[in-house]
């Protein structure tokens, strides 16, 4: 099953910027399609695949921060090709 995840990583700490730019990194090197853009990172693939990555990659994010919180939406199709028609 094809699943779209979009998630908000938000470390609630004043060096927030190196936590979610190594979140995505490792995000990127897994060879899914990762899109990002200001506001959340979307990750697209094999339910199984997505949230077995996430599973591993979201706790380590969490154990580097002090304080902070993940949002996340799951969409079951893959979204990758999605364009604004406005």
């Amino acid at each position: 099953m094809k699943i779209s995840v979009e998630l908000t990583l938000s470390p609630l700490q004043n060096d927030f910027e190196p936590i979610i730019i190594d979140f995505i990194r490792k995000l990127r090197a897994t060879g899914l399609t990762v899109k990002e853009n200001p506001l959340s990172t979307q990750i697209y693939g094999d339910y199984d695949e997505v949230m077995t990555l996430l599973n591993s990659e979201i706790k380590d994010s969490l154990e580097a921060m002090d304080r902070g919180l993940i949002l996340m939406k799951i969409v079951k199709s893959d979204r990758s090709d999605y364009a604004a028609n406005f």
